[in-house]
């Protein structure tokens, strides 16, 4: 059994008792339990002391389930989006909610002209940070290699209105605002 946990992949956890697991780069032990609320299986974390309670904030995957970054390499980008929402509403700093990653992620499509798979990335980094010049900006330049030039000039003027100092919106809607 193997862990990812807050970037680090391939964490495996020491047995410290029948049920019970330790893993350093936490500093937690963990155990599988069932939550007798749903009958469902979960990670949990063990509490520290008498008066901690048990939190039953991770559970496990069902046979047939993704985790958000399957779904997304499997271009099924509704429910990476869903997946990606759940992650933020229970911990917004989750190590797989980083919007660099998913606009270089982004931008390796564009450059390898996977202009869908790129959009759709860029989209998903737009629900996530919303108050973010930059996806917009990068969800614009998708448009722009695209061909969707209109649409482009829509997100570049959102971006800007977030960031009015975004030198790359403002020439590229400088320039296509001397050509009407």
């Amino acid at each position: 059994m193997f862990l990812k946990w807050r970037g680090a992949s391939a964490i495996e956890p020491l047995p410290v008792a029948e049920e019970t697991f330790f893993v350093k780069e936490m500093n937690e032990k963990i155990q599988f339990l069932t939550n007798p609320e749903n009958q469902l299986t979960y990670m949990v974390l063990v509490p520290k002391t008498e008066n901690d309670t048990l939190q039953y904030n991770f559970r496990k995957l069902t046979q047939n389930e993704k985790t958000p970054s399957e779904y997304l390499k499997d271009n099924d980008f509704e429910k990476a989006l869903e997946g990606y929402l759940k992650i933020k509403k229970i911990d917004s700093l989750d190590a797989s909610l980083n919007e660099n990653k998913f606009n270089s992620l982004g931008y390796k499509e564009l450059r390898d002209k996977n202009y869908k798979q790129a959009l759709h990335i860029f989209k998903i980094n737009m629900e996530l940070y919303p108050n973010s010049s930059n996806v917009y900006d990068s969800y614009a330049d998708a448009l722009k290699v695209s061909g969707d030039t209109l649409q482009a000039i829509s997100y570049y003027k959102k971006s800007l209105a977030i960031d009015s100092g975004n030198r790359n919106a403002k020439r590229f809607v400088e320039k296509y605002d001397k050509k009407e």
